[in-house]
Formats: structure tokens, sequence, C-alpha cells
């Protein structure tokens, strides 16, 4: 079950913007996330929900995507999630925000476990400005955001690929605008 879930969860950039997501959805996945291992047991995060549509239209424009398709403009017009999930740190605990980023990518991924669980699916974005995040949201000074997580229906076909040693492993589209994910092999990977 576990494993049909992570091949399911994968990094999408196209969605059915016709299937909404709803505040209470986006609970639910903060929910897992707080159930899960955190160094120290500090629990170091707080978390935007943002499903409405004016929220995602701040939050959309801020953030950069499939940054190894830059032609692509991704997501495309009519295809964008339908929600973020915006984890942020707070400082008044611990002003080291590197302490934390394993934790951050783990709160991440059990909530895209959980979406992939429903049927829904989403991807992490890194590539975005925590100050313009910050202002556009109107957050407290003590909450910095670490990463964004969008949400949505997806809408597109992933393939995964193994990689032998030496390959090439960018993602990429073909003409069909199918997107493939060379994956290292296994046995390339165990020491």
């Amino acid at each position: 079950m576990i494993k049909d879930l992570v091949r399911q969860s994968r990094s999408y950039r196209g969605y059915d913007e016709s299937r909404t997501i709803t505040r209470e959805e986006l609970a639910e996945l903060v929910d897992c996330a707080r159930l899960a291992p955190s160094s120290v047991n500090m629990q170091p995060f707080r978390y935007y929900l943002a499903c409405e549509k004016a929220q995602l239209e701040i939050i959309q424009p801020l953030t950069g995507w499939a940054r190894a398709l830059p032609e692509k403009h991704l997501p495309y017009p009519g295809h964008r999630p339908t929600a973020f999930i915006v984890i942020c740190q707070e400082t008044d605990w611990q002003e080291n925000l590197a302490r934390f980023q394993k934790d951050v990518g783990i709160v991440a991924q059990t909530m895209l476990l959980a979406a992939a669980e429903k049927g829904l699916g989403g991807i992490m974005i890194g590539n975005f400005s925590p100050e313009k995040i910050s202002a556009a949201l109107e957050l407290p000074s003590h909450l910095v955001p670490m990463l964004i997580v969008a949400f949505g229906k997806p809408d597109e076909t992933i393939v995964l690929t193994d990689a032998a040693p030496g390959d090439d492993l960018n993602y990429y589209r073909d003409e069909n605008d199918v997107h493939y994910v060379p994956k290292r092999r296994l046995e390339d990977i165990i020491l």
C-alpha cells in the first residue's frame, strides 16, 4: 500500500481546476503532518491554508515551477492547483531556520502521501521568495515561509523510467506533453 502511494505521489504540474479542495480537506492533510516525527519533538511549524480563489491568485504568481522546463511555463493556464499549504517555521522557538529543514520535508511528504490516498496530488515548491510570500499573505514576522506545497486533482501523465549510471536525471516532456522522470535503479544506489 505505501509503495503504491509513493508511486502515485509525483510532482504534479498540471491539475483539473474543476476539482476544488476545501479548507477541511487541507486541515486533514495538516492533521497527518502534525503526527509525523519532529526533531526533538519541537514541532516548529505553522500552516497557512489557501483554497479560496483570492488566496490562490496571490500565491500562484509568486511561485516558480519546473525550472528544468522553462520554455513550458508550467502550470498551464486552466491547469493550476486548487489549493496551497505554506509551511512556516515559528522563529520564536528556534531562530535557526536550517535546524528543521529535514522536518519540513517530512511534513510535506506526509501531506503529499495523504493527498495521494485521497486521489489528489501536489508538488513541493521551493522556488519562491519568503519575504514576498510573507508580505503578500500578511504573515506575522515570527513566521517564516519554508516551503509551499500545491495541491489539486492531477491532470497530466507522469512516467517513471529507470536511469542507468551516467544517464541524465533531468525530467523532460515528450511531444504529447507526457512528463518523464528518470529514477536511479535500486541496484545502483545500495552500497
